[in-house]
């Protein structure tokens, strides 16, 4: 079942928030105190491409939430809308609130990016 959303995500949704968060990583990667944030960017990236069958774990601490806040004052807003945007278009459709619910997923991700493991 994960294969087959994984597919249809693929093609309602999951390349563009793969372009997105690919596009967000490249401008990260521009300087060098931004290259780990491009990094987390380009992990994320991966994970929006195919969510299904995907967890996401909290394992944060105190650097991370540093790091989070930094995220959300600079590029984090923007990523979330995005997949808030995108949720709320699926969710016209009863078949679409599962692909909602994986861009909720996103946007929860995109306000704070840095503590959590893709298992």
């Amino acid at each position: 079942m994960s294969c087959l959303g994984n597919i249809i995500w693929i093609i309602f949704g999951g390349l563009s928030a793969f372009i997105s968060w690919t596009i967000a990583g490249i401008i990260c990667c521009i300087t060098i105190v931004g290259f780990p944030f491009g990094l987390q960017c380009f992990k994320i990236a991966l994970f929006s491409f195919a969510p299904f069958g995907k967890d996401l774990v909290n394992t944060g601490g105190s650097i991370s939430f540093l790091a989070n806040v930094i995220w959300l004052i600079f590029l984090g807003w923007e990523l979330c809308f995005i997949h808030l945007a995108s949720a709320f278009i699926l969710c016209i459709t009863i078949i679409g609130i599962p692909f909602a619910k994986q861009s909720l997923k996103l946007a929860k991700l995109s306000l704070s990016p840095f503590g959590y493991q893709i298992v």
